[in-house]
C-alpha cells in the first residue's frame, strides 16, 4: 500500500512539473510576442505607407482641379519610362550608387583592417576617434563644408592658385556628388566591416604566411573570402543609402546632378503631382529592392558552393 501511495505522489509531481513547464513556456511565448509588437507595428506602418504610395502612383493628376483621378491608370509609369529626363536621372542615381559603393568599400576595408589589426593602442584610439567624429556632424553641415573646400575661392583652389594654377570648377557636378557621398558613407562601411575582420583569427594569416604565401595571396585567398559577409552587408547599406540620398545631390550637385530623391521632391512640392511623385518613389523602391535581392541571392549561392566544396 505504501508503494502505491509513493508511486502516486511521484506521478502527481511529474504532472505538476509538466504543468509548470507548460505554463513557463506559454509565458515565454507571450513575452516574446509582446516584444515583437513594436517591430510588427513599424513594419505594418511602412507597409501601409507603401500601399498608399502604390495607390497614388496609379492615379493621374487632373490639371484643372489638381486632384488625383478616381480611376486607375499607368499614365505616371508610362511618363517615367518614356521621357529621357527621368531615365537619365534614374541611370545617374544607379551609377552614382555603384561608384560610391565601390570607392567606399575600397577605402573602408584597409581602414577597418588597420583599426582591427594594429597593436598600438594610441593608433587604434585615433582611428576610432576619427571614425566616430563624423557622426557628430550632420550630412548637410558636411556638404556645406565641402563647398568651402572645393569652391572657386575655397582652400584647394587657393592652394593651387599659389602655384599659378586654377581656379578649377570642382563643384556642382557629378564627381563632387560622388565625393561627398563617399565621405558621408565611409564611417558606416567601416563599422560594418570591423566585426567581420575581428572574427578572422590572426593565426590563420600567420599560418598562411608560414606556408609560403605572401601578403597579397593571403589577403586574396584568406582574408577577403572570410570578410565577404561584412563586405556584402556594407555594400548593400552603402548602395541603398546612396541611391536614395537627397542632400548631397541637392547641395553639391547644384541642380545639375540630381538623383531620384530630388525628382521625387520636385514632383511632390514643385509640381504638386503626388501621383507622379508616388510613381517615382515606387520605381526607386523596386530598383533598390531588386539590387538587394540580387546581391543576397548571389552571396547565398556563393556560400552554398563553398560549402559543397
Amino acid at each position: 500500500m505504501a508503494v502505491v501511495e509513493q508511486t502516486q505522489d511521484w506521478a502527481d509531481k511529474l504532472i505538476g512539473a509538466d504543468d509548470t513547464g507548460a505554463a513557463d513556456a506559454a509565458r515565454g511565448r507571450t513575452t516574446a510576442l509582446l516584444f515583437l509588437l513594436p517591430a510588427l507595428a513599424i513594419v505594418g506602418i511602412l507597409a501601409w505607407g507603401l500601399a498608399m504610395l502604390v495607390d497614388s502612383s496609379l492615379r493621374e493628376l487632373d490639371r484643372d482641379t489638381f486632384q488625383l483621378s478616381d480611376h486607375y491608370t499607368l499614365h505616371n509609369y508610362i511618363e517615367i519610362f518614356s521621357r529621357n529626363l527621368y531615365l537619365d536621372v534614374l541611370l545617374r542615381s544607379l551609377l552614382g550608387a555603384v561608384l560610391v559603393t565601390a570607392f567606399t568599400l575600397f577605402l573602408a576595408f584597409p581602414y577597418a583592417y588597420a583599426m582591427v589589426r594594429t597593436r598600438h593602442a594610441a593608433l587604434r584610439k585615433l582611428l576610432l576617434l576619427s571614425l566616430f567624429l563624423p557622426f557628430f556632424i550632420g550630412q548637410v553641415v558636411r556638404a556645406y563644408g565641402w563647398l568651402v573646400v572645393l569652391g572657386k575661392q575655397g582652400m584647394i583652389n587657393n592652394l593651387l592658385g599659389a602655384f599659378g594654377l586654377g581656379p578649377f570648377n570642382m563643384l556642382y557636378n557629378f564627381p563632387s556628388v560622388v565625393l561627398g557621398l563617399v565621405q558621408y558613407m565611409l564611417p558606416f562601411a567601416v563599422l560594418l566591416l570591423a566585426p567581420a575582420l575581428v572574427s578572422i583569427d590572426e593565426d590563420l594569416e600567420a599560418a598562411s604566411e608560414s606556408l609560403g604565401a605572401n601578403w597579397l595571396r593571403t589577403f586574396l585567398h584568406l582574408v577577403l573570402p572570410l570578410a565577404m559577409p561584412g563586405l556584402v552587408a556594407a555594400g548593400v547599406v552603402v548602395f541603398t543609402i546612396s541611391l536614395t540620398d537627397f542632400a548631397m545631390p541637392e547641395i553639391m550637385g547644384g541642380g545639375k546632378s540630381d538623383f531620384m530623391a530630388n525628382l521625387i521632391y520636385a514632383a511632390f512640392f514643385n509640381l504638386a503631382d503626388s501621383g507622379l511623385g508616388s510613381a517615382l518613389s515606387v520605381v526607386l523602391v523596386l530598383l533598390g529592392s531588386t539590387v538587394f535581392a540580387a546581391v543576397y541571392a548571389l552571396a547565398g549561392r556563393r556560400v552554398a558552393m563553398r560549402g559543397m566544396l
